[in-house]
């Protein structure tokens, strides 16, 4: 076969898989289409070979690993397991050490796509697309000592199961996600399952995000004005606005999440799509006011790219982003697929080239754990050709993950995810120094100082300094002011919380000319010039305090 025709049939293939859908027919034709490869990386390890018939099987989209509080991985497996082939849930050491964590039924759900999610409960949470009392599919979450509780069984009329796991709101102990028949939901950790207002604008596979604004994002595989697929943003009310519709040549069909930078913007994949009959997928940076930026566009003609990316892309704590294609690259003839790194800037590296004898064809979105360490899943290779759980290590530090949203008031207790815990001897939410507990080496909690400030999270351990991956918003609060009126010129006392680093004091509307920032309890701020009776409010990088109570300005 010729370069340019096996190009052609591969082009082919492709199309079909992203209008279709049809990822196990693609793997295995493109699996004998290809033969293996010699490139190989240096930073990769095949940690595990996926059994059928006892571990499970099926890696698929969405799929993404969830760290749990003791520092293993926790995934699912669609298929295969030792109770009737319905696939699993299973726990991995970051040094390898496979469990199958428990083996599903058919009557607790079956066909489990959807990966994991850790809530702040410490519980692992997960949808099925089929089984269940309706068969149907289910919503479950399960402890990390193996109980599995079915919350909620799908119907029909809610749009049945769904492929992806729920992600945990702004309120601890709510989650949302979206159905396989594009239906948005909420969900309690105790069972409370509600539709929401409006259905996602296409066919949605992979979690939503919850970003810094406290909205959600998406991503559809069809559907918007050109049917090339969406970003959407939805609130915990489930109103919900399309602010990308994939035009083709900025991509189309993203099969993976979209992940939010440190910068703010949205970084995502889409399947195919790009500027050039070569072109088959992007990596996309978007503002959350629509504004594209297409990174980098895969080369399916090249040798050193991979391309059509199944996968989203890992907000790396070094601020790169990390992700894998379906195929592409090679030193000859195969194709199985790559990880790769890009910058915000778009600077593109690949960093390994799947061999078919490691894994092949990877279909779900990588995740870090807190060890630096990218890990995975592949949807083939390995022996005995089901796929493997792979890590990749590019060098990157430990760093410390925070649970739930990061944005809280002083008092509030934070958690904390790590490597290495054991003997911290400070937690800082920015200038402020925490009171905090370690529970165990891989897992701390934190109240929230009435002296911290909005940034990283920095715990010192005896092994050095870990530093957050998000950045933590200390919201001010007012509690009391004295005294509650008079004139131009009066000093007032303000009480409460988060006030370190304040940037603004108004009376009424009116900015004061002079305060001082005495604490992080207190502020002293004279009663300015135009001054009218209302609320005094102070503005920090964590938000904005307002007051219950009316400063009277006689």
């Amino acid at each position: 076969m010729t370069p340019s025709r096996h190009l052609y049939l591969r082009k082919i293939v492709s199309a079909i898989c992203a209008r279709l859908w049809l990822v196990t027919g693609c793997v295995l034709a493109l699996a004998m289409s290809f033969v293996p490869s010699p490139l190989q990386a240096q930073t990769y390890t095949d940690l595990r070979d996926f059994v059928c018939a006892t571990d499970g099987c099926g890696s698929n989209y969405a799929g993404i690993p969830a760290q749990g509080r003791d520092g293993n991985l926790y995934g699912t497996l669609a298929s295969g397991g030792t109770n009737g082939g319905n696939g699993t849930v299973y726990k991995i050491t970051p040094s390898g050490t496979f469990t199958t964590h428990y083996a599903f039924s058919g009557s607790d759900g079956s066909s489990p796509y959807s990966g994991l999610t850790l809530g702040t409960d410490g519980n692992l949470y997960g949808t099925t697309l089929n089984g269940g009392l309706n068969n149907f599919g289910t919503i479950f979450k399960i402890t990390t000592t193996r109980t599995l509780t079915t919350l909620h069984n799908f119907t029909a009329t809610e749009g049945g199961g769904a492929f992806a796991a729920p992600v945990e709101g702004k309120i601890p102990g709510t989650f949302y996600g979206v159905t396989s028949n594009s239906k948005a939901y909420s969900i309690t950790s105790t069972g409370t399952f509600k539709l929401l207002l409006n259905p996602t604008p296409g066919d949605s596979r992979v979690p939503l995000i919850l970003a810094s604004d406290g909205n959600f994002y998406g991503t559809t595989a069809q559907g918007g004005s050109t049917s090339n697929g969406t970003v959407f943003r939805m609130s915990s009310a489930g109103a919900i606005k399309i602010i990308y519709n994939f035009d083709n040549i900025h991509g189309a069909n993203p099969r993976g999440p979209v992940v939010q930078g440190s910068d703010g913007n949205l970084y995502g994949t889409t399947l195919v799509g790009g500027s050039n009959a070569n072109t088959e997928g992007v990596v996309f940076k978007l503002s959350t006011g629509g504004a594209i930026t297409v990174l980098h566009e895969f080369d399916m003609t090249s040798t050193t790219d991979g391309y059509a990316p199944y996968a989203g892309l890992v907000a790396g704590s070094d601020g790169n982003f990390y992700g894998a294609t379906y195929t592409g690259a090679s030193n000859g003839a195969a194709r199985y697929g790559t990880l790769f790194k890009i910058t915000k800037t778009g600077a593109y590296t690949l960093l390994y080239a799947f061999d078919q004898t490691h894994g092949a064809t990877t279909l779900t979105t990588p995740m870090q754990h807190t060890n630096g360490i990218i890990y995975g899943e592949t949807a083939s290779g390995g022996t005995p050709g089901n796929g493997v759980f792979y890590s990749l290590n590019d060098g990157i530090s430990l760093f410390v993950s925070l649970l739930g949203f990061p944005v809280a008031t002083a008092g509030q207790t934070v958690e904390i995810l790590g490597n290495g815990l054991t003997g911290t001897t400070k937690v800082q939410f920015g200038s402020g120094t925490a009171t905090f507990t370690v529970v165990s080496d891989t897992y701390i909690t934190a109240v929230v100082p009435s002296s911290g400030t909005t940034g990283s999270v920095v715990v010192t351990t005896p092994g050095g300094t870990l530093t957050s991956k998000q950045t933590f918003k200390v919201v001010p609060v007012i509690t009391s002011f004295s005294p509650p009126s008079g004139p131009v010129g009066t000093p007032v006392t303000i009480t409460g919380s988060g006030f370190t680093g304040a940037t603004k004091v108004s009376f009424g509307g009116k900015n004061a000319t002079v305060f001082t920032v005495n604490s992080g309890t207190q502020i002293t701020a004279t009663v300015p010039n135009g001054a009218v009776t209302g609320k005094i409010k102070v503005t920090t990088a964590g938000g904005i305090a307002t007051s219950t109570g009316t400063f009277t300005v006689h």
